[in-house]
């Protein structure tokens, strides 16, 4: 009896260590077969690429995100860090006629400087970081829909005096979202361009370690000679500056500068950071896992459009997999600990 009984236990825990490490891939790849099955022209190359290319903008968020939760943080201002440096970038051609560079390099530091702020809160103030990215979230919101007075912004818009818009998006700023290098939209290129410097930073740098060393023991890193302070600086600097490269394609992907345009996009990096926890059985924030998780969000949301699924719709389907991938996890977690 107890030999069965330590079987079935055995069996039980194989199990879970199974789906832990390979159940968030194999809910990809059974997605893809379902949606292949149901709309034929889901596995094409056009429409593949067009996830990819939605994919992108989420994927440089939630590598910010990645990085807030690898030193133990979590940064909920990085979607209103896009909002406003989507409207930033958008007012820099169109009503300021500014060249290329400046237009680029603007919202980089806009970003930065987000990222100094909630690091000023957390690591100086020591304000938690949830309360501390939660009201930098509502302030950001509240000066990007200032400096905009609340419209978007778009070539040949009409001005609060009457006149129109003397700018125009630059062609070349547009072929950063719309473009193609050799077939491959530029935006995938950038993407998977930032998942293998950033994993390579994480994994083979002493400043990568000096992250997760943080994260997973704040005493002992600084017992260990880490300066704590300024890893964590580090990490809420670099989501700030993510999440500014992720208004930055939003704009050029849209041609136009969308008031609200990272309102959605919180919900998704978050729930592809933890899908991405269970990838390959990681168990702690990971760029690799975060990519995954951002596949498997991106396949939902293309396949559910394609079966005309009301888009309210969505956020009930994005929910029940950040659930599952929660569940998942925290069980195997769980179960390590006891």
């Amino acid at each position: 009896m107890n030999s069965n009984s330590n079987l079935k236990l055995n069996d039980r825990h194989r199990l879970l260590d199974f789906s832990f490490k390979y159940g968030a891939l194999l809910v990809i790849a059974l997605v893809i077969v379902v949606f292949s099955i149901v709309n034929e022209a889901f596995l094409t190359y056009d429409n593949l690429s067009d996830i990819l290319r939605a994919i992108s903008i989420t994927m440089f968020v939630a590598i910010g995100v990645t990085l807030s939760q690898i030193v133990d943080g979590f940064d909920l201002s990085v979607g209103s860090t896009v909002s406003l440096t989507t409207v930033v970038t958008a007012t820099l051609m169109v009503w300021f006629q500014m060249p290329l560079f400046v237009v680029i390099v603007v919202p980089l530091l806009i970003g930065v400087v987000i990222g100094l702020l909630n690091a000023l809160l957390i690591v100086r103030i020591r304000i938690p970081d949830l309360l501390a990215t939660l009201a930098m979230m509502y302030v950001v919101a509240g000066i990007h829909k200032t400096y905009t007075k609340g419209y978007s912004i778009y070539n040949n818009m009409q001005m609060t005096d009457g006149t129109k818009a003397p700018g125009k998006f630059l062609p070349d700023f547009l072929w950063i979202g719309q473009g193609k290098l050799l077939g491959v939209p530029v935006p995938v290129i950038l993407m998977i361009g930032a998942v293998a410097l950033v994993h390579i930073f994480l994994t083979y740098t002493r400043w990568g370690r000096q992250l997760y060393i943080t994260g997973g023991n704040r005493e002992a890193a600084r017992l260990s000679g880490i300066s704590v302070n300024r890893v964590r600086l580090a990490a809420y600097v670099l989501s700030g500056l993510f999440a500014a490269i992720g208004g930055i394609l939003y704009a050029a992907r849209i041609g136009s500068g969308q008031v609200d345009a990272g309102a959605g996009l919180l919900m998704d990096s978050v729930a592809a950071v933890f899908v991405g926890y269970s990838v390959f059985g990681a168990g702690k924030p990971n760029v690799i896992g975060t990519f995954f998780g951002a596949v498997l969000i991106g396949v939902l949301i293309n396949g559910l459009t394609m079966l005309n699924l009301p888009y309210y719709a969505f956020d009930i389907v994005k929910g029940a997999v950040l659930v599952l991938a929660l569940a998942i996890t925290f069980v195997h977690l769980n179960r390590r600990k006891a």
